[in-house]
């Protein structure tokens, strides 16, 4: 994982997830770019269920609900943003029947999901795109990329003070499809940003990116 910002170095504010010191694997960096704190995560994926990567899974879900509850208290503009592993409704995988007992699509780790997202966080992509199939990635077998047989496991979560400013959020389906590239597709949105010195730029990993405009 990593955060870039054009024309800036992003301060680092964490490494790390809080709530487990002897995790040791890197899931989570959270850094500072023009007063927005950008919390970039790579969420276990789970399997084998059951077991003990399907419990660590869950319990990385209970820490990051834990931690994501303190930026909205203090009212601070956070995006939360990267791959959740999880599919949170029957809208974000091209055959949801089929995907029932999957753990990126167990009632459990939806659930957990979708707690952090009551919280107040708004899902940006699902927000303007409230009926839509969108996916971010395509397993490279069964020809699904061509047969647009994907799943929406990539996530912009914006805390209200982003939340407000939200024009855009979009994937950038094409790239999947050059050739050798990853089986995840870039995802960006793009911000209202307010104040003196406000420009249009864009944050994020690889799946991700944030856009600002005057």
């Amino acid at each position: 994982m990593a955060i870039l910002a054009r024309d800036q170095d992003p301060t680092e504010t964490r490494r790390g997830l809080p709530g487990d010191p002897d995790d040791t694997h890197s899931r989570y960096i959270e850094a500072a770019i023009d007063g927005v704190i950008i919390g970039c995560l790579y969420l276990p994926n789970g399997n084998p269920v059951p077991g003990p990567k399907f419990d660590y899974k869950l319990r990385w879900f209970q820490r990051l609900h834990a931690y994501a509850a303190e930026p909205l208290e203090l009212d601070i503009p956070v995006a939360l943003v990267g791959d959740f592993n999880v599919m949170p409704t029957d809208l974000d995988v091209y055959k949801p029947a089929r995907w029932r007992d999957d753990v990126l699509f167990r009632p459990e780790v939806k659930a957990a999901c979708a707690a952090i997202v009551e919280q107040g966080w708004t899902d940006a992509l699902r927000h303007l795109h409230p009926d839509e199939r969108i996916y971010t990635l395509w397993k490279y077998f069964r020809n699904a990329f061509a047969r647009d047989a994907g799943f929406r496991i990539d996530h912009f979560l914006l805390s209200p003070t982003l939340a407000d400013n939200l024009r855009q959020a979009k994937v950038d389906k094409a790239v999947r499809g050059w050739d050798h590239t990853c089986d995840h597709a870039p995802v960006w949105i793009e911000l209202l940003q307010t104040g003196p010195g406000s420009e249009q730029a864009r944050l994020g990993d690889w799946f991700s990116s944030l856009r600002y405009d005057r």
